[in-house]
């Protein structure tokens, strides 16, 4: 049985770590509302912005932009991972990664060769230390999420994609859905997926709008592909920070409550072994005394 001295110093260390895990919930929690208030505005925007040009690409020609064509050749995929910078939000970074590694074997099945462009130092190191190739690699800035970082993934990818480098983009990230549930997402960025072929919650089936353009569908296209490959990185990186903070929170409440509970056997454990102490040296009182008396 461990000594008092011991079970003491174990439950004043797992009360240190009770607190550091509280404190932790609480700042994620701080960190949650901005976060989730960021996504929540956007992600309409995101939206709309994908349905809206889905219909407009649905209309123009394929060679209206090197962004819509179809290569005939795919031979190269690019992934975007988009993960935290720091751990201690239980499986959510890994299992992005594993969705990430998932649709790199399904791409090589096909015949193609897969290349990473990890966003966050979670999935760049486990990326790396799986041996797959990173072309492109941001490590230390999902603490503080702007569209600067979102243009400048995105414009790799265009770049690759209009000079016939990459054939496929595709983006893994971490969707913020609610508190408890954020789970990772796969889609496809380039080429882009015309209406017949998206059916998803936000543009479902049998909800194609008949919209007027003025310019032409090329000339807006020219604009508006750029900005919608950043737009949709951006809104991955945005779902992504909240998603992780929400994680956080949930690991860290869990750590928090796993705490109380070690303290509890730990007290009781404390308590038994002051008891038996107790019980130990009144038996050799005893036994003293009736020794003497003989």
């Amino acid at each position: 049985m461990p000594s008092l001295k011991d079970v003491k110093m174990k439950i004043v260390g797992v009360g240190k770590t009770k607190q550091i895990t509280r404190a932790m919930n609480m700042v994620a929690s701080a960190k949650l509302r901005g976060a989730q208030a960021r996504i929540e505005r956007f992600r309409p925007y995101a939206a709309k912005y994908r349905h809206v040009l889905a219909e407009l690409a649905g209309k123009a020609e394929d060679d209206a932009h090197p962004l819509l064509a179809e290569h005939q050749e795919k031979a190269r995929c690019a992934i975007i991972v988009v993960t935290s910078d720091r751990g201690l939000c239980g499986g959510f970074n890994a299992n992005i990664i594993n969705t990430a590694l998932k649709l790199a074997a399904e791409k090589r099945s096909e015949g193609m060769e897969v290349q990473f462009a990890c966003v966050g130092r979670k999935g760049r190191d486990a990326i790396r230390s799986a041996g797959q190739e990173i072309t492109l690699a941001y490590g230390d800035r999902m603490s503080s999420v702007d569209f600067a970082l979102a243009s400048s993934v995105a414009q790799e990818m265009i770049h690759g994609y209009e000079t016939l480098a990459l054939d496929e983009v595709w983006m893994v990230y971490g969707e913020f859905v609610s508190m408890g549930h954020q789970p990772p997402r796969s889609l496809r960025l380039l080429p882009l997926t015309t209406p017949e072929a998206e059916q998803t919650e936000e543009s479902p089936a049998g909800a194609g709008s008949d919209y007027l353009y003025e310019p032409r569908e090329d000339l807006l296209l020219a604009e508006l592909l750029p900005s919608y490959v950043k737009v949709q990185v951006y809104r991955g990186l945005l779902d992504t920070a909240a998603s992780e903070h929400a994680a956080r929170m949930a690991a860290m409440d869990n750590a928090t409550r796993n705490c109380n509970e070690l303290i509890n056997t730990l007290t009781l454990l404390y308590n038994k072994t002051r008891q038996a102490s107790i019980t130990s040296e009144l038996i050799d009182i005893v036994g003293g005394a009736e020794a003497l008396n003989g």
